[in-house]
């Protein structure tokens, strides 16, 4: 995996990316020098050209990346692929619309681009079709032995079988006696060199999955393995890398606290980070105040109550504060006086409260709290004291999520349905936690642009 500002990224997602973008570079120059042969003209040089053919593939890989197309899904399914590529495709002229209206200088001539997406279109469909007809299911899975055969490499069997998944278990090693749950596991003492074996597997990775490490740790045989150009790691960081979050029943103290993470409280990314905050939080209430309009209209006609409700919420540092959403539940919904947690299906969600909820209207009111500073754009989901109460006695290293400002939208939100019980907010803690420790500016668009794959095709939203 290639490690992009301390997020990891599979290689073959980072080299179809390239492919797809030289293609999208090639698809822009190709419909330029067509459309000077049409309407005799000389094409010029290519640096003339530079800047709009630029933006054309810019425009169009960032919306590739929004709609998944480089999620497991739309690297297996041709069919799948084909329909993100489409919607794809409906957003980057969209954006490429807008720039052309703010910027006409740094986007092609309309009959260029419509040549452009033309090819565009053809293009990344043959790359597509390719991939998954040539490619074989084995081509981009790297190769894992594990020094371990308890309940622990179990766990890595099933990371590794998961449809999508971009492992192959090599073997397992059975370090102790006790360690009896994968039967295959060859016995440590009937390995004369551990290295060796590694090299005879093919392994890239070996993963220490001991079950006990206490006075256990094979230090001799993973610094030969070591030396031998392989990479060795331990279990809950290998997890954390492969699901993107950090796993709870792997996870020490030790390991948070010697890790090179939770590095979100530099300056220059905290000040840029508000910035953005600011100006993108002031230019979407602006585009976005009509449909607040019409949403607040509609919830008036169909339901009795107020149309903004206020809530309490747990803050940066477990300061509490008061979101502002547009109500999509009847007003009784909490007549008892207590919390309750979002269920699928929820009765007690209104009919157009379970639209605007689909399409996050009814968060955008939430925006004067980004503009004052007391959430951002991108980070945990706030929660309510309430729940923050019950969750900080029963799943360890909650408090710590609450060491970056809540968000809109963050990790977990795309990446998990809006959790409904303890075990939920056991998941989406573990992804909090993974975006708290690797926080960058390159994680927070890459959220910001899957957020608009989770709106359009809007799984899990309550």
């Amino acid at each position: 995996m290639f490690r992009l500002f301390k997020h990891y990224v599979p290689h073959a997602v980072v080299w179809l990316a390239l492919v797809d973008f030289l293609a999208l570079l090639l698809s822009a120059e190709g419909a330029w020098h067509i459309y000077a042969h049409q309407a005799d003209f000389d094409a010029g040089t290519f640096g003339d050209r530079l800047l709009p053919v630029a933006t054309f593939a810019i425009a169009n890989s960032l919306a590739m990346m929004a709609t998944g197309m480089y999620g497991t899904e739309a690297l297996r399914s041709m069919r799948f692929a084909t329909a993100r590529l489409l919607v794809a495709v409906s957003l980057g002229v969209i954006f490429l619309a807008v720039v052309g209206f703010l910027l006409p200088t740094a986007t092609l001539w309309r009959a260029n681009s419509l040549y452009a997406m033309v090819i565009a279109i053809a293009a990344l469909l043959l790359i597509r079709l390719a991939l998954t007809q040539t490619a074989a299911p084995e081509a981009f899975r790297r190769r894992v032995l594990v020094l371990g055969a308890g309940p622990r490499a179990a766990r890595l069997q099933a990371l590794a079988d998961q449809p999508g998944s971009g492992l192959t278990i090599a073997g397992f090693v059975a370090m102790a006696d006790v360690e009896k749950t994968m039967t295959r596991a060859v016995p440590r003492e009937k390995i004369a060199n551990l290295s060796d074996h590694v090299v005879a597997l093919g392994a890239g990775e070996v993963v220490l999955a001991l079950e006990e490490r206490r006075n256990a740790l094979p230090l001799a045989d993973l610094l030969r393995v070591k030396t031998t150009g392989v990479h060795v790691n331990d279990i809950a960081s290998f997890i954390e890398r492969e699901t993107g979050r950090v796993d709870l029943a792997t996870t020490n103290p030790s390991g948070l606290i010697f890790s090179d993470g939770f590095s979100a409280g530099q300056r220059i990314s905290k000040a840029g980070k508000r910035v953005f905050d600011i100006f993108a939080s002031l230019l979407v209430l602006v585009i976005g105040l009509p449909l607040m309009l019409i949403a607040a209209i509609a919830v008036k006609l169909d339901s009795k109550g107020p149309v903004f409700y206020r809530q309490s919420r747990v803050g940066m540092f477990g300061e509490p504060y008061d979101i502002l959403k547009i109500r999509s539940m009847r007003t009784d919904a909490e007549a008892a006086g207590k919390a309750v947690w979002a269920s699928e299906n929820d009765p007690r969600i209104t009919r157009v409260g379970n639209i605007i909820r689909k399409l996050r209207i009814d968060e955008l009111p939430q925006l004067w709290c980004v503009l004052k500073g007391d959430m951002s754009f991108v980070g945990p989901r706030p929660e309510r004291p309430s729940f923050v109460e019950e969750l900080e006695q029963q799943l360890p290293y909650y408090a710590e999520r609450h060491m970056v400002k809540p968000g809109l939208t963050g990790w977990a939100q795309i990446n998990y349905p809006y959790g409904a019980s303890v075990e939920d907010a056991r998941v989406k803690l573990e992804y909090d936690l993974y975006y708290a420790k690797n926080y960058s500016p390159f994680l927070d668009l890459l959220i910001l642009l899957q957020t608009v794959r989770v709106v359009l095709w809007p799984e899990g939203a309550r």
